[in-house]
């Protein structure tokens, strides 16, 4: 039957009781079988429609309580009436806008269309809205109209409507909270799928492909994808779709054209800090077709070493709730931290994989005991361990770097290159790592030495001794794999480097302890040597023989002056000549030299010194010249016992003797000063026993100071008083660092000053004492308070801001006041004079003239 043709029927069994309960049976087993909301508004609309034999059933649904929206329809134009918004507020005149605000049923028959516009849109004659309420809330109104009868609404209809709107909106609710309770039993069964999936796992992707995974299962999302902070800019780290071909259709654009909006998007969510929501209606042009209309929502998350942004594309509905938004954010943040452990877990493993090849490196260099054998392994070993196609070492020499090792491809070779002054030596010798991933763009840099190393690629880090030199340097060149440089390796090359930097500096050690050792080997038999009585000649051999060996000079000379103060060469050793002429020449050369610079020694060029020709016949290239000093005199065998040693030993045992002396005058000295102090001093240790006394205490107690050293500190002073007190009445017990305190001995008032210090061959601390004799001071401060109070004129003490200081009684009285207390609180400028002026004239008469009188 046409709905335009629907007529009133007055037999009531037509809608009988039978039939309306066997409607609310209908609508009520549908919702039992789990009918979805909107497939239970389909039914509810035509079966009521059947039921009330209307024109049209109609469901508006309230949003927000701000506005009526279409939301199911049966009947009369009901392909319009759904998504028909109406707002509550609204001027214009709907029965179902008057159901909300009354909360009750109405119908309305033969309506104005003037009235009620929108029902004449519908051709309504009559109409019939009721209010659908859960928990006393309206969430809907049922509208039911006729478009022929304009007489067809009633009470009993009326009625019957209302029950069916309490029965659906029941319905609805239990639907929703069934509907709510699944789906938060769903979310909870993959929350703690996340829970126990992403903190587990050790690697990082693995930890983030579950995180996109989990997010887009529980949002019902066709598409999460996650971004992160790579080098300074956002990326794709992964993209989870609903099938792998939309995974890579999604994961395409956004590494592609889409990037800009995304990394976008993510910078303000990061920025920010809370999820940024926009809405792509329609999506993003370069999207279109892959997603949906609707919601995108960013959440920002960061870990420890990065941050990053998930993007959770609209589903099909568009809408995202406020708790699924928060659920998101939930789930990011311990997510982050599964993130962040994870990477935690792969930086200690890198370092413990790392720590393991040093170990293995350190360990098979160490069972190479040749430095160059063990430098060129190292080369080869660090290049490798590095991922680099070339190394070298290079040491200081003079300044600049001298390359001696180097390794291409895991090949040791030798080197002896110097490495090209620039800006990378410049920096490592202000020891400073040097790196760059194109060495022909650097700065400074030197092209020529570029070009013919064939450098791009270039890593160099110091050699530090330990005491902070630079010994010299290592360096890499061109990664295996292309990358560019980075933090990583630049500690790794210093890892390195330290332990190369350790086996030169131990190597050197040992050579200079073996230097050393023979030195001092040669200086003990030297010594002995020069200690017995030796005819001259073989002194002289065996003296410029053991000077050559403890300098390891391939050639030496002695010459000693003669009577007639010329020098004459007793001994020429490695000479490049057999010539006996080059002594004579030798003995003018150095007869020059002496007369020249007779008292220091001289180091130089040889040809600089003795003459270009004389060093060409010696073959002396450097030249060290030094006197020694004598007795006037041939030396004769009853003088040989008076060269003991070589200078060196002589100045060595002077050097000895000033310092010796010099501490004996201080100790003097100080003895002295200690001495003359008239106070009382006097220094024990924890033992209470004394360690020193000085003089006017020892002469106060009648006795030398040595006689008191040892003695404890209760005998000391049982010495000057007749009680025994204590082991020391003048320490304070707990009491840290210096304290003073009044002692009364003999009469005498003393002011005792305490203070502790640790000894100087020991870690134990000392105490000393210092007694000042302060009687009569005390009797001086007596007199004078004494004079103060008893003075018969007013005295008083003020500070130049108007406050007293000090008064006497004499004052008090003349003022009138009860006591010195109450006098001291005054304020002289207010309460002594009789105006402010007055005083402030008077002070400045006083800053003029130094003292006023009789004013």
């Amino acid at each position: 039957m046409h709905s335009g043709n629907i007529t009133a029927l007055e037999d009531a069994g037509s809608r009988s009781e039978e039939c309306f309960q066997k409607l609310l049976l209908q609508i009520s087993e549908a919702a039992a079988q789990g009918t979805d909301p909107a497939s239970l508004l389909r039914l509810f609309c035509h079966a009521t429609r059947e039921f009330f034999r209307v024109s049209g059933a109609y469901f508006w649904q309230v949003l927000g309580n701000e506005e009526l929206v279409g939301a199911e329809a049966e009947g009369l134009m009901a392909e319009r009436f759904r998504g028909t918004r109406v707002r509550l507020n609204s001027a214009r005149s709907a029965v179902a806008v008057e159901c909300v605000r009354q909360r009750k049923t109405l119908y309305l028959n033969r309506v104005d269309a003037a009235r009620y516009p929108m029902a004449a849109e519908y051709h309504t004659q009559s109409i019939l809205g009721a209010p659908v309420m859960v928990s006393g809330d309206v969430v809907g109104v049922a509208v039911f109209l006729h478009d022929s009868n304009p007489d067809f609404f009633n009470e009993d209809l009326a009625a019957k409507a209302t029950i069916l709107s309490g029965q659906i909106g029941s319905l609805l609710e239990a639907t929703r909270l069934t509907v709510a309770s699944r789906e938060q039993h769903r979310r909870s069964e993959i929350l703690a799928e996340v829970a126990h999936g992403l903190h587990p796992a050790p690697d990082p992707t693995a930890v983030i492909d579950a995180l996109a995974a989990h997010i887009r299962v529980l949002l019902r999302s066709p598409a999460v994808a996650v971004l992160m902070r790579e080098e300074g800019d956002f990326q794709v780290r992964v993209v989870s779709g609903e099938t792998p071909q939309l995974s890579s259709a999604v994961s395409a654009v956004l590494r592609g054209d889409a990037l800009p909006f995304a990394t976008e998007l993510a910078e303000k969510a990061v920025s920010s800090g809370e999820p940024q929501v926009v809405n792509l209606d329609p999506p993003v042009q370069q999207l279109q077709g892959l997603v949906h209309s609707g919601m995108l929502l960013a959440t920002p998350f960061r870990t420890s070493r990065t941050h990053g942004a998930i993007l959770v594309f609209p589903r099909q509905d568009g809408l995202l709730t406020m708790e699924e938004r928060s659920l998101v954010s939930t789930i990011t943040s311990f997510s982050a931290v599964a993130i962040a452990n994870a990477e935690l877990y792969g930086i200690a493993s890198g370092q413990a994989q790392e720590l393991h090849k040093l170990l293995e490196i350190s360990a098979e260099l160490n069972s190479v005991a040749n430095l160059d054998q063990f430098m060129s392994k190292f080369v080869e070993r660090a290049a490798s361990f590095l991922g680099f196609h070339r190394s070298f070492l290079a040491l200081v020499e003079n300044g600049r770097f001298h390359a001696q090792w180097g390794s291409v491809d895991g090949q040791s070779q030798p080197l002896n290159e110097v490495f090209p002054s620039g800006v990378a030596s410049r920096a490592l010798l202000n020891k400073q790592p040097f790196w760059t991933n194109d060495a022909s763009q650097v700065s400074g840099a030197n092209l020529q030495a570029v070009t013919q190393f064939e450098i791009k690629q270039l890593l160099a880090v110091p050699l530090l001794g330990s005491d902070g030199q630079v010994l010299g340097m290592f360096g890499v060149l061109d990664r295996e794999d292309g990358a560019g440089i980075a933090e990583e390796d630049v500690r790794r090359a210093r890892a390195l480097a330290a332990e190369a930097a350790i086996a030169l500096e131990m190597t050197r050690n040992l050579q200079l302890a073996e230097q050393h050792r023979r030195r001092a080997e040669a200086l003990m038999s030297l010594a002995m040597d020069t200690s017995a009585l030796l005819r001259v000649p073989d002194f002289a051999r065996g003296l410029v023989s053991r000077a050559a060996n403890i300098l390891d000079a391939r050639s030496a000379a002695l010459a000693v002056r003669q009577p007639d103060s010329k020098l004459e060469v007793l001994v020429l050793q490695g000479a490049a000549s057999e010539d006996r002429s080059l002594s004579r020449r030798l003995n003018l050369a150095l007869q020059k030299l002496v007369l020249d610079k007779p008292q220091s020694a001289v180091q130089g060029t040889a040809a600089e010194l003795i003459g270009s020709s004389v060093a060409s016949a010696l073959g002396w290239d450097n030249l060290i010249v030094a006197p020694l000093h004598g007795r006037q005199g041939e030396l004769v065998a009853d003088d040989r016992n008076l060269l003991h040693a070589l200078a060196a030993h002589a100045s060595v045992a002077l050097e000895n003797a000033r310092l010796f002396t010099r501490m004996d005058q201080a100790n003097r000295h100080w003895v002295e000063i200690f001495d003359a102090i008239s106070d009382f001093i006097v220094v024990h240790d924890q033992q209470h026993r004394v360690l020193r006394v000085n003089r006017p205490l020892a002469d106060f107690i009648g006795v030398q100071p040595s006689e008191l050293i040892g003695i404890t500190m209760s005998a000391l002073l049982a010495m000057a008083t007749d009680t025994t007190p204590r082991a020391c009445p003048f320490c304070r017990n707990g009491v840290e660092g210096a304290d003073e305190f009044v002692q009364l001995v003999l009469e005498r008032t003393y002011l005792v000053s305490t203070s502790r210090i640790h000894g100087s061959e020991s870690e134990s601390l000392q105490t000393i004492h210092v007694l000042k004799d302060i009687t009569d001071r005390r009797e001086a401060e007596r007199r004078y308070r004494e004079l103060f109070d008893n003075i018969q004129e007013g005295l008083f003490f003020t500070t130049p801001e108007g406050r007293f200081i000090e008064v006497n009684e004499a004052l008090v009285r003349m003022l009138g006041y009860d006591s010195r207390e109450d006098l001291l609180q005054a304020e002289i400028p207010a309460q002594i004079y009789y105006s402010e002026e007055r005083r402030c004239e008077l002070t400045h008469l006083m800053e003029q003239h130094g003292s006023l009188r009789n004013y």
